[in-house]
């Protein structure tokens, strides 16, 4: 692509032109905030001259901003050189953190650079790929700064489906810039635009292709006929692939048989669909592949408008072999070059496909291997395990949910009355599937009813793990507050890009814990600060953002409350706390998911961690006093309360361990707060407590994960939630989440000790049992912490 030049304009003169950067980091310059994918710059003479003086080691760099022309110094570090070539592109993209994917993305920058009129793109328009051709390449607007840079836009004209969506004629406010019917033509940045890459480029540069049409004369998707062990058979053509210097068809065929078989046939062994000759055509069974074809036409209207309802997104099932379907879900929808229908890239939810979202060398979209397919748009049909309504099995109203959208506006916690009215009922909360209950249950925990870790929503985060960052969002958060359900494909998007990102293939297939999951999307993804700063004994501190209690067997400990737990294991490693968390998440004694230390567990509804932080002022736990001195031995003797850590000021401390029995006892002195240090019993007020609120809890009997949720302030608000609590229909079915009020979860909590020790756990009310018996990982939150964090 040349660069236009305005006439009359001169020519810029070595040294008069620019050097142009790019941020790879957010920097702070005074009170003004430079986000990654800002742009920057600085005259090419004074870059020269930095060289020449050797100034080119130096951390810091004074620069130009494109947006606001402020001069600013930045870290030398983060700034990547851009030739203007390339930096004009970038500047058109208003998303910083877009602009900055776009940068890294080399393969689609290179191609915009390289883009000439005549070309034909892929246009996305809210998320649909629509044919188009580039009509012009270049700015739309003049620089309010002749030292500035413009914007260069694509001018392109929309064809086929996308005729009619666009917003010109070719022209931009009073400027003709190319020609085109009205309302078919747009002026997009680089990152609406998806680079064709071309079948027949330079000549000079490319080896001669022969024609397409020749070499490949059937299609992914064609319904073809073949010959196969002398009998005529037909089947769906699902690759077409080249080897040697023959090419070949993988079919899989209308013969009886598991749903993955296929068969790799010559291409001069096949005839297409339209070709094929009545005398050679087989009558038709009910169930062969045409007549599904006619069953599921029906008239030319209800067919045309079920296929309008089929977006990027979609569940869908597709007829791969007689009465078999496998299901997945559109990740692609467009035209593929020189094929007439409309296709869609599916992906799959099992190993049945031949793909990973290439087709003939070309990356459309990406999935695991095997689980691609490029099939005709008219070949899938809506997942017919979600079209529940007209079966009348289930009730319309949560039936017509189960697509789930994306919701952009933010909106939330649900508390009180709204929790209840939003997500009580059936197919309601997160759908599970796959093995994705580790997940359903942790994200209902931490987003259905607390704000405590929003900030993984909206925390700025690199370019790679945004996407990441917005399906959690916009798909799963945003649509669990408003509208009180998500569906399975929403958090399979998620477990996808988990897959993409972290170190372990099976994400999107298999059952992990959810401290794994929390320790990969908030750590190695959106990278937010560790949840918990611990030291022990004086040594380097550590960080982590979940806590795993370590405790020997205590005997006296028969039905345990989480207080005395999380003392005695701090107790026991000589653990204290840095600084109080804003979210505290605390994995119960277990090994595996089968062996329990404990039959019972009583939730803390509240976490007292005054006496467990690191040099916090504590009280005298005998007088109330300024305690000065901490004794492990004391927090075991059965003398003393059950719990609570053993702190003594220096006169209680004389007189306890004055008892025989404690005099071997070494108590260890105390950090003692500067302004505490002159305090006296009759001084006032008293040294506040630090405590943490219960604000959910998951439970694991053998191997499915549920949770409990409190949404409200009494000892009765609490929901109970199972992402597949119920199922419609069998292999092809789906899964019912189903969210219910447990009120009688405080009738236990009210017990004695003894008495809950008692009770046998087949005889408690309801879900109670789940709760006291099954609890895997107990979350706390500090409402007054979170406001900082």
């Amino acid at each position: 692509m040349t660069t236009a030049v305005v006439p009359g304009s001169p020519l810029p003169s070595q040294g008069d032109r620019n050097v142009y950067y790019i941020l790879t980091d957010d920097f702070a310059y005074g009170s003004k905030l430079f986000p990654a994918g800002s742009m920057c710059f600085l005259k090419e003479r004074t870059y020269l001259h930095s060289i020449a003086c050797g100034m080119t080691s130096t951390p810091y760099m004074r620069v130009t901003m494109l947006e606001g022309h402020s001069i600013v110094t930045i870290e030398a570090e983060i700034l990547q050189p851009v030739n203007e070539e390339e930096a004009v592109f970038l500047l058109a993209i208003n998303t910083l953190n877009e602009r900055l994917n776009y940068f890294l993305d080399r393969c689609s920058l290179e191609a915009a650079v390289k883009a000439t009129v005549g070309q034909q793109v892929m246009v996305d328009l809210n998320q649909q790929l629509f044919t188009g051709t580039i009509r012009y390449v270049g700015k739309i607007t003049k620089s309010p700064l002749s030292s500035s840079l413009c914007p260069s836009y694509f001018g392109v004209e929309l064809q086929g489906d996308g005729e009619g969506r666009g917003h010109s004629d070719g022209t931009y406010i009073g400027s003709e810039y190319f020609k085109c019917k009205e309302n078919c033509g747009l002026f997009l940045p680089l990152n609406k635009i998806r680079f064709i890459p071309a079948l027949g480029g330079d000549p000079a540069r490319e080896e001669p292709k022969p024609d397409v049409d020749e070499v490949v004369p059937v299609k992914v998707g064609d319904t073809i006929g073949f010959y196969l062990d002398d009998v005529f058979r037909q089947g769906i053509a699902m690759d077409v692939y080249k080897e040697g210097t023959q090419w070949f068809v993988k079919v899989c065929p209308e013969e009886e048989g598991p749903t993955d078989v296929f068969r790799d046939i010559p291409m001069d062994s096949v005839v297409k669909e339209g070709l094929l000759s009545p005398v050679f055509e087989p009558d038709m069974a009910p169930g062969s592949l045409r007549q599904l074809k006619r069953e599921r036409s029906g008239s030319g209207e209800e067919l045309e408008s079920e296929k309008q309802s089929l977006d990027v997104n979609s569940m869908v099932q597709i007829t791969l072999d007689k009465g078999n379907l496998v299901s997945g879900i559109i990740r692609w929808l467009g035209y593929l070059p020189k094929i007439e229908p409309k296709m869609a890239g599916v992906e799959l939810d099992e190993e049945k496909g031949v793909t990973d979202g290439e087709w003939l060398g070309t990356r459309y979209f990406h999935c695991p291997s095997k689980r691609g397919l490029f099939v005709k748009l008219q070949s899938c049909q809506p997942d017919m395990r979600f079209q529940c309504v007209s079966s009348g099995l289930l009730d319309p109203s949560t039936c017509s949910r189960i697509d789930s959208p994306e919701v952009l506006a933010n909106f939330p916690p649900l508390r009180n009355g709204t929790a209840v009215s939003v997500l009580q009922g059936r197919m309601r909360g997160i759908q599970g599937h796959c093995n994705s209950c580790y997940m359903d249950a942790a994200l209902f925990s931490l987003f259905s009813c607390t704000s405590v870790l929003d900030s993984m929503l909206f925390k700025p985060s690199l370019p790679p793990d945004g996407h990441v960052q917005k399906i959690l969002r916009d798909e799963i958060v945003n649509p669990l507050r408003r509208n009180g359900f998500v569906a399975a494909n929403s958090v399979m998007h998620l477990r996808q890009q988990l897959t993409e990102k972290g170190q372990c293939s099976s994400f999107a297939t298999s059952e992990k814990d959810p401290e794994e999951f929390l320790n990969l999307i908030m750590h190695h993804i959106l990278g937010i600060e560790p949840l918990l700063k611990l030291q022990s004994g004086g040594q380097k501190e550590q960080e982590c953002y979940c806590y795993q209690i370590f405790i020997d067997k205590q005997e006296e400990l028969v039905v345990p409350n989480v207080q005395q737990l999380v003392e005695h294991s701090f107790l026991s490693s000589n653990l204290k706390l840095v600084e109080i968390p804003s979210c505290f998440i605390i994995q119960m004694p277990r090994f595996g998911k089968e062996y329990k230390m404990f039959s019972k567990i009583i939730p803390s509804l509240e976490l007292d961690l005054t006496d467990l932080l690191l040099d916090s002022p504590r009280e005298c736990f005998v007088c109330g006093d300024v305690a000065t001195q901490e004794c492990s031995e004391c927090f075991k003797d059965e003398m003393f309360a059950v719990t609570g850590m053993k702190q003594y000021c220096d006169s209680c401390c004389r007189q306890a361990h004055s008892h025989y029995r404690r005099k071997a006892h070494r108590p260890t002195k105390l950090h003692v707060p500067e302004e505490f240090q002159s305090r006296s019993l009759m001084d006032s007020p008293r040294i506040p407590r630090e405590r943490m609120e219960l604000f959910a809890v998951l439970c694991i009997e053998t191997s499915h994960y549920v949770s409990f949720v409190k949404y409200g302030p009494e000892k009765e608000n609490w929901l109970f939630f199972d992402s597949m609590a119920d199922r419609h229909g069998d292999e092809n079915g789906f899964n019912i989440p189903i969210v219910t009020l447990c009120p009688e979860v405080a009738k236990y909590l009210q017990l004695p000790v003894a008495a809950l020790a008692m009770e046998q756990s087949r005889d408690m009310e309801g879900v109670a049992k789940r709760l006291f018996c099954d609890a895997y990982m107990y979350m706390y939150q500090s409402k007054k912490m979170a406001l900082y964090k």
